[in-house]
C-alpha cells in the first residue's frame, strides 16, 4: 500500500506534523493523493479522525489511523515523535488491522426516514432540549419508558468518548457492544427509571419511540441534526466495518492509566 490521503487539522502542530510526515512520507516512495488512496491517516485529535472517517463514507476499503496532535484523544494512536518510525511501520507492513463496526441508525417520521452511520454514539433529545419520554425497547420487548434529558447510545469504541461524560462505563475495546447510557433520568414517586448503562451485545437493535414529543434533536458523533415528527429510532452495529491500523499493542488498562490517571 503505497498511496495515501492526510486529513490535517487547521492548527500550527498538526500542519507541522504534516509537512514532516509528507516528507518522510515521499522518501520511502509513498505518493499522497485524494484519489484511490489506500490509506487514510488523520491529524489531530479524535474529531480529526471522525471527520476523516465520515468523509470517506465508512470506506471498507481503506485503512484507517491517526496521529495524535490534539489534547485528549482514544482514536489516534501515533505521537510525531513517532514519526519515523511510523512511516517504517507502514513501509514493511508491521502492523495489525482490527475491523471496527460502525453504527447504523434509521429515524422513521411522519412522511419518510433518515439514515445516519456512526463510529461512537448518537444522542436523542427533545429539540428545545427540555424533557423526553422514550419508549425503549430490545429484542422487541419493553425495558423501561424513559422519562429525562436524552438517551445516548454508544459503541465499544465510542465508550470513552461523551458516553463517558453522562457515567457510562469505559468498554474494554476488544469487546463488541452497545451501550445505552441514561442523560439525567428521572426518579421520582411518578417516574421509576433506570440510572446506570446496559450494555448489551453490538448485534442487538435498540427500538426508541417518543411519547408525546416527536420533534427531536439528534446528535451524531458530535453532529446536531434536528428532525420533525419522529415516530422511531432504530439503531444496531450493522454489516458495514471499517479497517483501523493498529500502531501500539498497548494493553487497555495502561491506556485508561495514561489518559485519565495520568
Amino acid at each position: 500500500m503505497k498511496k495515501v490521503r492526510l486529513f490535517v487539522n487547521e492548527n500550527e502542530k498538526s500542519r507541522e506534523t504534516a509537512n514532516e510526515l509528507t516528507e518522510l512520507l515521499y522518501s520511502r516512495g509513498f505518493t499522497i493523493t485524494e484519489e484511490n488512496y489506500e490509506i487514510a491517516i488523520s491529524i489531530g485529535g479524535d474529531g480529526a479522525f471522525l471527520r476523516m472517517v465520515k468523509e470517506t463514507d465508512f470506506d471498507p476499503s481503506i485503512y484507517y489511523i491517526g496521529i495524535h496532535t490534539g489534547t485528549l484523544g482514544f482514536l489516534p494512536e501515533v505521537l510525531p515523535n513517532e514519526l519515523k518510525e511510523f512511516v517504517s511501520y507502514l513501509e514493511y507492513g508491521d502492523y495489525k488491522v482490527n475491523e471496527v463496526g460502525v453504527l447504523e441508525t434509521i429515524v422513521e417520521c411522519k412522511k419518510d426516514s433518515k439514515h445516519f452511520i456512526s463510529l461512537n454514539e448518537i444522542v436523542v433529545r427533545d429539540s428545545l432540549l427540555n424533557s423526553l419520554t422514550l419508549d425503549i425497547k430490545l429484542e422487541n420487548e419493553l425495558l423501561e419508558r424513559f422519562k429525562g434529558d436524552g438517551m445516548l447510545v454508544s459503541t465499544s469504541i465510542g465508550s470513552t468518548a461523551y458516553n463517558l461524560s453522562f457515567g457510562g462505563s469505559m468498554v474494554y475495546f476488544k469487546l463488541h457492544t452497545l451501550q445505552l447510557t441514561p442523560i439525567a433520568p428521572f426518579n421520582s414517586n411518578s417516574y421509576r427509571n433506570l440510572q446506570n448503562s446496559v450494555i448489551i451485545p453490538e448485534y442487538v437493535p435498540i427500538e426508541m419511540m417518543p411519547v408525546e414529543k416527536n420533534d427531536l434533536l439528534l446528535t451524531i458523533d458530535g453532529e446536531n441534526h434536528y428532525i420533525k415528527g419522529v415516530t422511531k429510532i432504530n439503531t444496531k452495529v450493522g454489516n458495514k466495518k471499517i479497517k483501523r491500523l493498529r500502531y501500539h499493542n498497548v494493553p487497555f488498562s495502561k491506556i485508561i492509566k495514561e489518559k485519565f490517571l495520568g
